[in-house]
């Protein structure tokens, strides 16, 4: 992956460290910390009155806990960033490029629920293009974590201007909160949108209306 400097740079880092860490505090190595989820995990089950040593039970806890470290949450630790390819615009192509319906699955950070929806990014080529994959692992990347949509929603477009060194970047989420659906008010078929224009997406109406007429 190119290496990212400047002001671009730091935008994207202030951007990811808005997520709520404990300051000053080295995280625990991955088997640390499927440890320690495992521990409480089985404590929580406890107290739910839940048989730990059941055989459809016994396992839950290891298995929750080696999915929260390897899975649900592996966008929390900085090594898994997605390299990014570039290659050379070579036919100069200076139209929108728009990938749409990217599958998206999260964590609301507030109730530990999933987010599921999708989003689609478009941008605009200042010399180079990224290989269409690299939108979809930004994407998984900046879900899998507990989030708000608000925050994923600008951290996947902040994330690709400062790859690709570009401004023209368009992004919008579009998700099902299950903090809603299964819990609380209990209202299914509600859905959430949120978008982050830069550059001609935000200054200028036509590439505005094309992307929204393009991804929706």
């Amino acid at each position: 992956m190119p290496r990212r400097q400047g002001k671009e740079y730091m935008n994207m880092q202030s951007t990811i460290e808005a997520i709520p860490f404990v300051k000053n505090n080295a995280p625990l190595a991955a088997s640390e910390q499927i440890a320690v989820i495992e521990h409480h995990f089985r404590k929580i089950m406890l107290a739910l009155g839940l048989n730990v040593e059941d055989d459809s039970l016994k396992d839950t806890p290891l298995r929750v806990a080696k999915m929260f470290v390897n899975e649900s949450f592996m966008g929390l630790n900085p090594l898994n960033e997605p390299s990014v390819t570039l290659f050379e615009n070579k036919f100069r192509y200076n139209e929108i490029v728009l990938e749409r319906d990217i599958p998206l699955y999260s964590y609301c950070e507030h109730h530990f629920v999933p987010i599921i929806g999708k989003a689609h990014i478009a941008y605009i080529s200042k010399g180079q293009v990224i290989g269409l994959s690299k939108l979809n692992r930004i994407v998984h990347y900046y879900s899998k974590r507990p989030q708000v949509q608000e925050r994923l929603t600008v951290q996947v477009a902040e994330h690709l201007k400062a790859v690709m060194d570009i401004e023209d970047v368009a992004v919008v989420v579009e998700a099902e909160h299950l903090c809603v659906a299964a819990r609380g008010v209990n209202d299914t078929g509600c859905s959430t949108l949120t978008t982050s224009m830069h550059g001609q997406f935000h200054t200028e109406a036509r590439s505005r209306q094309l992307f929204a007429m393009l991804a929706i």
